[in-house]
């Protein structure tokens, strides 16, 4: 058991790179400083191999263990920030005005730097460890472009994880569950079109407001009426768009918003609803639809043999009791499900302790998180010759 007093060394250390990268945020695919710093600090290191510029700005590194034959792991690690305004006020605060880390991917930044570096340094592992640092995680779907540009191919991943950090899990404890653990993401406009006229004649309009409306209250029965309660199910209408004088009913309204299912089977049966619902809700009260359905990220489904691998990597750092192995799935979606559909795997939460939530503007990685993260990903990697497949 490698518990957490042997990656305390590594802290202060990663504590100055996560803050420099906090200071200095991008966005998406443009992450050509923060890439060119990982780069640096992984060359440093003395790693088997480095490859950048995989989905522009993603940078793949090469450990080699001494230890012999063994699996070839993946490890992923975010680096991309927000479009976000932040008011932390903290000495380290973003630099980069409208840009700020309010999810913590620099914090996963460092905590996959801080195991290269001690990985590089030990390599007592059997196999190979690959490190992937992902761009574009927020609205770009990097990794699913990553997955594409053929990463598992390439250097012949067999497993792959990843790690996200947690507000309200206390500093030092984990979350984890075996199957859904996010949920799918999908969004959908719909452009009510009716009969446009004067406010003060409404009976000679076919007003698009009123039969949007009846849409909106009419979507949340597909949840409480036609959807099994055991299972979960979000629908948010969160965008309205129409006409700006107060005198004049408009011929349209265009409705848009998302839904989020942990099942494939309901995510198929609300994309099919949605339409339906809609569509006979227009038509009868003489009014038409255009409706588009988008499915962006999928579902991430943690894979049986990697949670047990994860949960004993996680049980070997902090104890049983820090671990909570039946965490409730999230209804918060994430890249990550695409490597996942690639490769088994599992995901993981890493707690963050009483920080403001993921997003806001004052949020803050908390940095004494840092050598858990680094240590549990230090255990995967040794551990993974043991649940090889």
């Amino acid at each position: 058991m490698r518990g957490i007093e042997e990656f305390r060394d590594l802290q202060n250390e990663a504590t100055e790179w996560r803050r420099y990268l906090h200071r200095t945020p991008e966005l998406e695919y443009g992450l050509h400083n923060i890439a060119r710093f990982v780069a640096d600090k992984l060359a440093s290191f003395g790693v088997n191999h480095i490859e950048t510029g995989i989905a522009e700005t993603g940078v793949v590194a090469v450990i080699q263990g001494t230890g012999g034959d063994g699996p070839t792991i993946g490890l992923r690690a975010d680096m991309d920030a927000l479009p976000i305004v932040e008011v932390s006020n903290k000495p380290w605060s973003s630099e980069n005005a409208g840009k700020m880390h309010a999810c913590g991917h620099d914090g996963h930044t460092a905590m996959l730097l801080g195991a290269a570096k001690h990985l590089a340094s030990t390599r007592s592992f059997k196999g190979t460890a690959v490190l992937i640092f992902q761009p574009a995680e927020e609205a770009g779907r990097g990794a699913e472009r990553m997955v594409q540009e053929g990463l598992m191919e390439r250097f012949r991943i067999s497993q792959v994880f990843g790690m996200h950090n947690m507000p309200g899990i206390d500093i030092g404890k984990f979350g984890i569950c075996d199957g859904s653990i996010m949920a799918a993401l999908d969004e959908f406009d719909i452009i009510v079109k009716g009969k446009g006229g004067h406010a003060a004649t409404p009976h000679l309009t076919i007003d698009p407001i009123v039969v949007a409306a009846q849409i909106i209250v009419a979507l949340q029965t597909l949840v409480s009426r036609n959807t099994d309660p055991t299972e979960a199910l979000v629908i948010s209408v969160t965008s309205i768009d129409t006409g700006q004088a107060y005198n004049i009913i408009s011929d349209q309204i265009a409705i848009g918003g998302t839904v989020r299912t942990l099942s494939s089977a309901l995510r198929d049966f609300t994309e099919r609803q949605v339409r339906i619902c809609a569509e006979g809700i227009a038509r009868a009260l003489g009014a038409g639809i255009e409706y588009k359905h988008r499915r962006l990220e999928p579902l991430t489904f943690n894979h049986t043999v990697e949670t047990n691998q994860a949960i004993d990597a996680a049980r070997s750092l902090v104890g049983d009791d820090a671990v909570n192995d039946k965490i409730k799935p999230i209804l918060g979606s994430e890249d990550f499900a695409y490597m996942l559909q690639a490769r088994p795997g599992a995901f993981i939460f890493l707690g963050n302790g009483p920080s403001a939530d993921l997003h806001h503007p004052a949020y803050d990685f908390d940095d004494e998180a840092l050598p858990y993260g680094i240590g549990y990903w230090i255990n995967l990697v040794e551990k993974a010759w043991l649940f090889d497949r």
